[in-house]
């Protein structure tokens, strides 16, 4: 049956009433940084999107208008900390050469950052106990961040290289800031950049296909 001129629309779920619509156009931000303080304070299986709501001092309604579900909201969590759309076109550069380097220091230079840190702490530790965070950071990590990059490389197996790069650089997060492994832990950053940004580039770039 068709809705009368005089009836007025129904609302889609989780629009927010008139009062939330004007909490300011940085509401959707407040939001943003509510959530990265929840996941980093409390974890990813505690966190809620009513909890986000009253950290970031608005409605649940209006967290789930700008991101629907709490796996949502977590992957734009992480997203905030890493920009991968505003960083892709820096690491990829004009040519190949140095890419290794460059996606080395990006990735080395979020996690040294004190601000990014701590919400991605909680990221790795709430993926290594929930397969839905899991899943949240397998998807960034390899479709948003390294599947970008992949897709830009005239190489075989593109996405296989993108995923070993990814096992490399996750593997590496974990021992230095996860588990806090020495002497992996007090190195400066540098020597692991240096260290590691060859065996990004012959995964990223070397055109011998895999396993030859």
């Amino acid at each position: 049956m068709s809705v009368g001129a005089g009836s007025p629309a129904p609302r889609r779920r989780g629009r927010p009433s008139r009062t939330d619509a004007t909490t300011g156009p940085d509401a959707r931000t407040r939001i943003l940084e509510a959530a990265r303080t929840d996941f980093a304070e409390r974890g990813y299986d505690k966190t809620s999107i009513r909890g986000i709501a009253k950290t970031a001092g608005v409605d649940a309604a209006l967290v789930h208008h700008y991101f629907g579900t709490k796996d949502e909201v977590f992957a734009a969590a992480i997203e905030l900390s890493f920009e991968p759309a505003l960083v892709i076109p820096d690491i990829l550069g004009s040519s190949t050469e140095g890419l290794g380097e460059r996606l080395a220091g990006y990735f080395i230079g979020v996690w040294e950052n004190p601000v990014s840190r701590a919400p991605l702490l909680a990221v790795m530790r709430s993926a290594m106990t929930h397969e839905a965070a899991a899943k949240v950071l397998r998807v960034f990590v390899l479709r948003r961040l390294l599947g970008r990059i992949a897709d830009q490389l005239d190489v075989p197996d593109a996405t296989f290289r993108a995923e070993l790069a990814a096992s490399h650089m996750v593997g590496i997060a974990v021992l230095r800031y996860v588990i806090q492994a020495e002497p992996l832990a007090s190195a400066p950053p540098e020597k692991i950049i240096a260290m590691v940004a060859p065996t990004l580039q012959r995964y990223l770039t070397d055109p011998s296909p895999s396993g030859d």
